[in-house]
């Protein structure tokens, strides 16, 4: 397997108190001067998500059609929701992002990067949400992904989130998946399977091969099907990965932890 090379962060990675790793030892000195999403850019390659934010947030402020910081800012935010506690600060961060995103849609619907950014935002809201919420999510991240997709059938994000949605449907028993089929409202939750979400996960890491949180999840997916070997593999790699993105830390951790239960 070739060997993990860092890479510049894009859109298409898995988008108040700062609270994400690698930023609480940082200098808190700024780049210099220039357009806020510019500089936002180069906090975000310096892992400083909180920043970066501010200065999307400032960008967006400065001008009516600010597509391209809509959807950076979509995408930092949920950033710094993984890394925080469940509470008002994390599910502020998540509604922010889900705004943005569809503010950024509003602007270019057809572009794909919108669309990706609401199915992320919305797929980490799913995950804290009771019941009904999840399956009132799933249709929006369902909708939302294959709107990218659509647009562009190689978007590595897109790939994920409904791979991820593939699987999360699956870690589901059959007796729930089946009642919220048949008496709530998902009939999206039949289509899914462990063999798409496997496909479009490997189809994300294809695409954009070093990326830690592809290749993270899709070792999740090999596990749960019983593929121990596969599953060593993406970790061994993930271990040997160096750390771009703003929680790539903590992916590290978690590949580390699950190594060890195969």
């Amino acid at each position: 397997m070739v060997a993990p090379t860092a890479r510049p962060p894009n859109i298409s990675a898995r988008c108040d108190t700062d609270l994400s790793p690698g930023t609480r030892n940082e200098p808190a000195t700024r780049p210099a001067g220039g357009d806020p999403e510019t500089v936002g850019d180069s906090l975000y390659r310096l892992r400083r998500p909180a920043d970066a934010l501010a200065m999307y947030r400032r960008a967006i402020g400065s001008g009516p059609r600010r597509y391209e910081a809509l959807c950076k800012a979509s995408r930092t935010a949920v950033d710094l929701a993984e890394a925080a506690p469940r509470g008002p600060a994390k599910d502020s961060l998540l509604a922010s992002a889900r705004t943005h995103a569809e503010a950024a849609i509003a602007l270019r619907p057809h572009h794909p990067d919108g669309h990706f950014a609401l199915s992320r935002a919305v797929g980490r809201m799913a995950l804290a949400a009771g019941p009904s919420d999840r399956i009132r999510y799933a249709a929006i991240i369902w909708d939302a992904s294959h709107a990218a997709l659509d647009i562009d059938s190689t978007h590595p994000g897109a790939l994920h989130v409904l791979g991820m949605w593939h699987a999360e449907v699956m870690r589901v028993n059959s007796v729930s998946r089946t009642f919220a089929r048949r008496f709530m409202g998902a009939p999206r939750f039949g289509e899914a399977s462990w063999s798409e979400a496997q496909r479009l996960l490997e189809a994300s890491v294809r695409h954009d091969s070093t990326r830690i949180v592809h290749r993270l999840d899709l070792a999740g997916i090999l596990a749960d099907r019983g593929d121990a070997a596969g599953a060593r593999r993406q970790y061994d790699w993930i271990a040997r990965a160096p750390v771009v993105d703003p929680n790539d830390d903590i992916y590290k951790r978690q590949a580390a932890d699950r190594a060890k239960k195969l």
